[in-house]
Parts: structure tokens; C-alpha cells; sequence
């Protein structure tokens, strides 16, 4: 009986072991991904970091302005006025009439009849 329990005892030690070593491993393995996703957010924040630079030197209002100039015979752009902007009573915040739904003014249009 005590070889039994001897054999019980070191069968649980090397159960323990080994489920030891499983989680060491199942760690260590946890931790490499997560120094390479630290990685890539790095990463990612500096790729970020260079497209909002790019953006702002895009929208430089003077680079815009050259722009607008170099291709007003084309697009007819005009510079913004105070004039166009809306004051907030002129805004309809409710709509009296329901918006008809899509498919309705589809159907009810020419492009219904060149349909297959």
C-alpha cells in the first residue's frame, strides 16, 4: 500500500510538473505577442503621425488658394464670402413631409424602364 501511494504521489508531482512547464511555456508565448503587438501600435502611430502631417501640409490654405487660381477655368471656384454662410433660425431642424423612400422614387423614375 505504501509503494502505491508512493506512486500516486510522484504520478502527481510529475502531473504538476508538466502542467508547470505548460503554463510557463503558454506565458512566455502570451508575452511575445504582446512585445509584437506593442510593436505595431507603434508602428501604427507613427504611420498615423506621418498622415496627419502629410494632411496638414496638404490643406495649407495657400497651397489650396494656388489651386483654386491654377484651375479656376475649370472647376469656376469662388472664394468664400461671409454672405454664404446660413444664420441657425434659417435652418429647418423638422421636416413637414415624410422622405420617400428610395426604392419608391427608383421605381418611379425612367431608370426603372432600362432594367432588365
Amino acid at each position: 500500500m505504501r509503494g502505491f501511494l508512493t506512486f500516486i504521489a510522484a504520478l502527481a508531482v510529475v502531473a504538476l510538473g508538466y502542467w508547470a512547464y505548460h503554463q510557463n511555456i503558454q506565458t512566455q508565448q502570451a508575452i511575445r505577442e504582446i512585445d509584437q503587438l506593442q510593436r505595431q501600435i507603434g508602428m501604427e502611430r507613427e504611420r498615423l503621425g506621418v498622415l496627419r502631417a502629410e494632411w496638414a501640409y496638404l490643406n495649407r490654405p495657400d497651397r489650396l488658394r494656388e489651386l483654386v487660381n491654377l484651375n479656376f477655368d475649370r472647376l469656376g471656384l469662388m472664394p468664400m464670402t461671409p454672405d454664404q454662410f446660413a444664420v441657425v433660425d434659417e435652418i429647418p431642424w423638422g421636416q413637414e413631409t415624410p422622405i420617400e423612400p428610395v426604392e419608391e422614387i427608383f421605381l418611379n423614375s425612367s431608370l426603372a424602364d432600362e432594367l432588365p
